[in-house]
Formats: structure tokens, sequence, C-alpha cells
């Protein structure tokens, strides 16, 4: 607080007071105030700097894409093609998914564990177009299975 005031209120003070001398006196304006910087509101400030500035509703359309005759109309997206299911998502018999994996009595569970990871990679159903996903599971379900009774086994 200055003198009663806060700085704000006696910046306010000095400002009116500059501009009282600066109509009174006629002269040009000290060195230290920026021209328009007294204006009331920011539209003051901008009016006439810009053509798009006078289009308030229209702002936007200078961004957009569009011919003489009006909007755009844009192309219907071409379908995708119909996915193929891929040859190994076919096999879901038990014994085709084993002959996969080649599971042998050497195999530690260090392998069957890289097995497992490995055959997930290809076959998980969430790596798979929607319409195949149930081969998918099916197949995940028996390698599952078959490398878990595997490792029951070496674990006897």
């Amino acid at each position: 607080m200055l003198f009663g005031q806060s700085i704000f209120q006696s910046v306010l003070e000095r400002l009116k007071a500059e501009d009282e001398t600066a109509e009174d006196g006629a002269e040009s304006p000290a060195a230290h105030r920026v021209s328009g910087l007294g204006t009331g509101l920011a539209f003051d400030v901008m009016q006439g700097v810009s053509v798009a500035s006078e289009r308030v509703g229209e702002a936007y359309f200078d961004n957009l894409d569009l011919d003489a005759a009006g909007l755009t109309e844009k192309p219907e997206p071409v379908p995708d093609p119909e996915p193929v299911m891929p040859e190994h998502l076919t096999r879901t018999a038990p014994q085709e998914v084993a002959a996969e994996l080649a599971i042998s009595a050497a195999d530690t569970p260090l392998t069957l564990s890289e097995k497992r990871r490995a055959f997930a990679r290809a076959n998980h159903p969430d790596g798979v177009a929607l319409p195949f996903r149930d081969n998918a599971t099916k197949r995940m379900m028996l390698a599952n299975l078959l490398i878990d009774q595997a490792l029951r086994r070496i674990g006897r």
C-alpha cells in the first residue's frame, strides 16, 4: 500500500493523470507509453486488422477445404476386402496342434515355456482378425493343455 492505496490503484491514477495531461497538451505521447494500450476491449484493438476478424461467425471456414459450389463431399470409403483365414488357424485338432508343438521327452520346463510363448505369438486370439478368434482360442487352449500336461509329467 502506497499512501493508503494499493499498487494497482496508484498505477491506475497515474495512467489517468497522464491521459489527461496528454489531452491538454496535444503533444506526442511519452516514450514509455504504448500506443493503443488504453483502448477498451480486445476487439477494438483487432478491428480492421484482418478480413477474418470482421467475419466473426465464419472464422473457421478459411481453414476448411471448400469448392466453388459449397462443401466438398467425401468419397465413399472403399470397403476392406474380406479377411482370409491364415492356414495355421484351420488346424484345430489336438493331433495337429501337438505336431506343431513337437513336445518330446527331452523338453525341459524352460524349452516348454519357450514353445508356449512362440505358439502364443503366432496364434493368440488378440492378434488375429475377429472372425478367426474362435479358431485361435481353440488352438491356444489345446496348446496350453498339452504344455501343462508335459510340465506335470516332468515334475513327477
